[in-house]
């Protein structure tokens, strides 16, 4: 007698509406590679609406040089507007027919969340329960240093190895971090290496550290600044040198263990940098790479791989933040601490306080979806925030030539 057929869900449940809300909000004077973060930073909150009532939210980037992102503000046009045409009236339960229909991985993702936003609220089931299961109740996060400018901040003026230092103090007493990331490509190569030094002779053996000079040294300057950190025990350096070729000369060099969210950005990458042996950990983004069931699938192949995994990041807000932890939540061999600028923000959109880390570590959310919900008050004040801005779009390069009109993005610098 054959077994009888499983029964399939009637969809009753129709996507009605897609809309984008951009939004901006006070960012410190953060240095990097490329100049310096502008006193306000730009994001997207997305919401899909369904027939039966229920709102998925997300948030993706805000519109950047060479964004795709950058013509969303246009009325009519950009690829979110090309995806409510899409969408409407399909089954927020149908993402594998969402994803062929929305190739790009930064607007398919945003999309995804808000579906499986919608699922979760519909079934009362976080995100993480979706897909899986959450394999730890909390998620470990480095403390992001960054060089940085005075500013509309508590932090200060940070450009010394020794102010670094008292940032760092700053961050492990407050929030408990216990893995302290550099952002480098700052300061010449030898004084960020004093950084470094200072570091470990401060926090000792017991923290972690690494450096991302995102790509901003020579191959030859990589090399030599990886052999003189190696005494310091770093856990790894972070894309020192531009390109797979450039990676994986370094690599030949030194001890140090090498990560990249620069030049492995796709899974089309990993079997070049597989076969050069240019990387040790790759950085995943669910915003870059495609959602969270990307994300997922990315712990699977660097498993298969034998890499390590970690987690990069950007400026962003709470929905974004409710989204990283589902992520780590969800791929076991993520067990290095994640990147978030959370740290730095001042104020969110989120219904109710912020995200507050404990030893270093953010619950995950147990409520339905998501596991937070937009404020709507906050949210037309980020939105209007953004209408009178007289920028409307991240450029870091614009804004230290506003400081210094003779900077130039070199690259490479050293």
């Amino acid at each position: 007698m054959s077994a009888p057929e499983p029964a399939r869900r009637e969809c009753s449940v129709r996507i009605t509406d897609l809309k984008t809300t951009p939004v901006a909000f006070p960012d410190p004077p953060l240095r990097n590679a490329w100049g310096v973060h502008a006193p306000l930073a730009f994001r997207t909150i997305v919401e899909l609406t369904t027939d039966e009532g229920i709102t998925g939210i997300a948030e993706t980037y805000g519109a950047s040089v060479g964004s795709v992102l950058s013509s969303e503000s246009e009325p009519g046009q950009g690829p979110f507007a090309a995806a409510r045409r899409v969408l409407i009236g399909m089954d927020p339960y149908h993402l594998n027919r969402i994803r062929i229909l929305i190739p790009s991985p930064r607007v398919y993702q945003a999309v995804e969340i808000a579906c499986l936003d919608i699922i979760g609220q519909a079934v009362g089931k976080p995100i993480c329960d979706l897909l899986g299961g959450a394999v730890r109740d909390r998620v470990l996060f480095a403390a992001y240093l960054f060089f940085k400018y005075d500013g509309d901040d508590p932090w200060g003026e940070v450009n010394t190895p020794e102010a670094m230092v008292r940032e760092a103090e700053m961050f492990v007493e407050r929030y408990g971090f216990r893995t302290l990331k550099l952002k480098g490509g700052v300061l010449p190569p030898a004084e960020e290496v004093e950084t470094i030094r200072l570091l470990r002779e401060r926090f000792g053996p017991e923290y972690q550290l690494r450096l991302d000079p995102n790509a901003i040294w020579s191959v030859e300057t990589s090399i030599r600044v990886a052999q003189q950190l190696e005494p310091y025990d770093l856990e790894y350096l972070e894309d020192p040198t531009w390109g797979i070729a450039g990676m994986a000369e370094v690599a030949r060099r030194t001890a140090i263990p090498l990560a990249t969210n620069m030049c492995v950005t796709r899974f089309e990458d990993i079997p070049q940098a597989v076969r050069a042996s240019a990387v040790n950990v790759i950085l995943g983004d669910h915003h870059s790479w495609g959602g969270l069931t990307a994300f997922q699938r990315l712990g699977h192949v660097c498993a298969t791989f034998s890499l390590g995994m970690s987690m990069h990041s950007n400026t962003h807000l709470g929905l974004s933040m409710a989204a990283m932890i589902h992520a780590a939540a969800i791929t076991p061999n993520l067990i290095t601490a994640c990147d978030t600028h959370y740290m730095w923000l001042q104020e969110d959109i989120i219904v109710g306080d912020m995200f507050r880390f404990e030893e270093g570590m953010l619950r995950v959310p147990t409520a339905p979806g998501l596991g937070v919900r937009l404020d709507r008050d906050k949210l037309a004040r980020f939105h209007e925030r953004y209408l009178k801005s007289q920028e409307r779009m991240r450029d870091d390069t614009a804004a230290m030539r506003r400081r210094d009109p003779n900077y130039l993005p070199l690259r490479p610098r050293w």
